[in-house]
């Protein structure tokens, strides 16, 4: 927990401050999906062209990690409990927004079910201890989509074909692929905001929970290989790895070689996680490839604070 000390001087640094196919994806495929998903992707706002000189401040970093947790925590929430998170974890600075989408998962396998209770109320208290950490300076939940963005991501990765709909709360198996989405990117996510975080305490935290979120990886990549979900997932891993814009491989899927052996952990020829940039997260969040992205895909309206541009 965090001296009195260090939560002041957090509030203080929290103003906001003023392959063939993946070259296919990142070439044509997935700049055409503006269509899909009542036009959310590729119908994103430029931001304006003054591009921030100074690195964000500490305090930034971590609502920006806020910003990614109520998207996870009102994902998992929804599937596992049928509702979304309590009124009183959505408010803070910025402009608060509802959650499109979302019901309870009709679970079939008891397991399954207690696995995605026991993520859902992982990321509610990663809502709760970041939001805590934050105080007064903690963004409000900004607008989430968690209907059309879902189909919009799997029109572009393959997955559906234009027309067809994808619901991530309608099965066990879409639940999981849904589920897949979200999960490497937060890993990924909290690896290269380290270089952005220099006070040990807060260093400590992102990497609490940081490793959470690898957990919750393995747990996903595991059960979509149990389930025989390899073809969609990898098609994800692709389509997600040319959202990214980083011109990089920064993404697996769950198998690799033709005789489909499994890929259970994510990781470069080190054994070490990838890292994104926060703007190449927001590239995946908001479904669009480029730079000066400030809205679409999960967040139509996009984020609340000062990392909200990719």
């Amino acid at each position: 927990m965090f001296k009195k000390a260090l939560l002041v001087d957090m509030i203080n640094r929290s103003s906001e401050t003023p392959a063939d196919r993946r070259n296919f994806l990142r070439g044509m495929g997935l700049l055409s999906a503006g269509a899909v998903g009542a036009g959310l992707v590729g119908t994103a706002a430029a931001a304006p062209a003054t591009a921030a000189t100074a690195a964000p401040s500490e305090g930034s970093v971590l609502n920006f990690a806020l910003n990614l947790e109520y998207l996870e925590a009102e994902f998992y929430c929804y599937a596992a409990y049928g509702h979304g998170l309590a009124d009183a974890l959505a408010t803070g600075t910025g402009r608060q927004g509802g959650v499109t989408g979302g019901h309870r998962v009709p679970f079939k396998s008891k397991a399954m079910r207690y696995y995605a209770e026991e993520i859902a109320n992982d990321e509610i208290a990663h809502v709760k201890f970041l939001r805590k950490a934050l105080g007064n300076a903690a963004v409000s939940r900004p607008a989430i989509d968690l209907q059309d963005s879902f189909t919009a991501a799997a029109v572009a990765a393959g997955v559906i074909e234009q027309g067809q709909t994808f619901d991530p709360f309608s099965s066990e198996a879409f639940f999981l692929l849904g589920a897949f989405l979200f999960e490497d990117v937060g890993v990924t996510a909290y690896k290269g905001a380290a270089p952005l975080i220099s006070t040990p305490a807060y260093l400590e935290a992102a990497a609490g929970i940081l490793a959470v979120e690898a957990y919750h990886s393995g747990i996903v990549r595991t059960l979509l290989y149990e389930n025989g979900l390899s073809a969609p997932t990898n098609l994800i891993s692709d389509a997600r790895d040319a959202l990214d814009g980083s011109g990089a491989d920064k993404d697996q899927g769950i198998t690799v070689g033709s005789g489909g052996r499994a890929n259970l952990v994510a990781a470069d020829e080190n054994a070490i996680a990838f890292s994104r940039s926060p703007q190449e997260v927001l590239n995946i969040v908001y479904l669009t490839p480029g730079s000066g992205v400030s809205k679409g895909g999960f967040y139509p309206a996009g984020l609340n604070g000062e990392i909200a541009t990719s």
